[in-house]
């Protein structure tokens, strides 16, 4: 995809691409086997906001805007040479994926997998009715929630330096 962005005058400011998949193209059992995530229930969010409102914590929320681009798929997957990039004298050959890329019908469910990982491995455990939702207790008496919605995050949580510290954690570790 090529975008080119504008400022207010209507000048060209600079030019985007992004190589985007055509997962329309993708067939179920042949292209892809799981693509269902998780995400939290609209009631679950609305509860957490709530408790947030009630208790006086603050509330913080993350989009991850690369979170399909860190995901390991598990079919192989093939995409042709973008327009523009097309290597001359290989017209006809095309790219083999390692990792997830936006548009494929996979991309949300290895994103999920990548961040169920994560934060089972750093102490959250995973809500046992809520399956998109992760809480963490410290020892000093305080929690930290987090509401996982496909590429967002919400934490309303009760002190900030434990929000702080998982999120550079978290930055760190998928880098």
């Amino acid at each position: 995809m090529y975008k080119t962005k504008k400022n207010a005058k209507g000048e060209v400011q600079r030019y985007k691409a992004r190589l985007v998949a055509k997962g329309y193209k993708q067939r179920a059992g042949i292209d892809y086997g799981e693509v269902f995530a998780p995400v939290t229930r609209l009631e679950t969010i609305r509860l957490m906001i709530s408790l947030a409102a009630l208790h006086r914590w603050k509330i913080y929320q993350l989009d991850v805007k690369s979170a399909f681009l860190n995901g390991f798929l598990e079919e192989e997957i093939y995409v042709e040479q973008p327009l523009g990039y097309i290597e001359a004298g290989n017209e006809d050959k095309v790219y083999k994926l390692k990792k997830a890329l936006s548009g494929l019908k996979q991309s949300p469910h290895a994103w999920n997998t990548i961040i169920d990982s994560y934060f089972q491995e750093n102490g959250f455990e995973k809500c046992p009715y809520e399956h998109a939702m992760y809480v963490k207790k410290e020892a000093d008496g305080s929690t930290l929630f987090v509401c996982l919605y496909v590429d967002d995050l919400i934490s309303p949580a009760t002190i900030l330096p434990c929000l702080k510290t998982s999120r550079i954690v978290w930055y760190n570790s998928l880098r």
